[in-house]
């Protein structure tokens, strides 16, 4: 960091300027001098450099605000509001508990349904009705009757499983795909993403902090 600028060095020992920093933290991590003085994964003062306008932040902190997951139940109806169109890509069928019929579904189907909170991140706060207990589930309904704004509920998606490296042997674990759109004047999917993995076999949860693995993947034609 100099002269309100951030610099990286190359494999050559070269200094570089840097334009744009990926941000996968939380806010409260980015910047030890800004916010929790604690982290250690975040650059001291990288947030001073981001608000003089002289290094961008993808994604920018505040971001969450749009990353409650109760958002998802409303994608599609904001498609079909704003846009006048039927969405192209279909959301895992979501249930927001907080209106009467979705909490009477939740209730009826809870053994066939995940559970998330909407505050978390990072794959906790995540629960599987058929993996739970009779005690757990009579103490979790009773929470999601108390705090039904709290939670969604999503049908659960068996997707698909592809091969993995782990140890010396390959083996087929659950996995997704994070696409990387740029926006411009017309919006465009880049031909690279994130593909995440589950290194548990019985699991779903492919999220890094959850012991998740990942690696970049590239789309090529020819």
């Amino acid at each position: 960091m100099e002269d309100d600028v951030l610099y990286f060095k190359d494999y050559s020992g070269k200094k570089e300027r840097v334009g744009a920093v990926y941000r996968r933290i939380s806010d409260d991590y980015l910047d030890p001098m800004n916010f929790k003085p604690e982290s250690l994964i975040g650059v001291p003062h990288i947030y001073d450099v981001f608000r003089k306008g002289n290094v961008a932040l993808l994604n920018v902190p505040g971001n969450g605000v749009a990353d409650d997951k109760g958002i998802y139940y409303f994608v599609p109806k904001m498609i079909r509001y704003y846009l006048g169109e039927e969405p192209v890509l279909h959301n895992a069928p979501t249930y927001l508990p907080f209106y009467e019929e979705d909490m009477a579904y939740v209730l009826e189907h809870f053994d066939d349904l995940v559970l998330k909170d909407v505050a978390e991140v990072g794959g906790y706060g995540v629960v599987f009705g058929n993996t739970m207990t009779r005690p757990q589930k009579e103490d979790f309904i009773s929470l999601l009757k108390a705090e039904p704004r709290r939670f969604i509920a999503q049908e659960i998606i068996d997707f698909l499983d592809m091969e993995v490296l782990d140890g010396d042997q390959i083996v087929q674990r659950k996995a997704d795909l994070r696409a990387f759109v740029l926006m411009a004047d017309e919006p465009m999917v880049w031909k690279s993403g994130l593909t995440r993995f589950t290194r548990n076999p019985d699991s779903f949860i492919v999220n890094s902090s959850q012991g998740g693995g990942f690696k970049d993947t590239w789309v090529l034609s020819h």
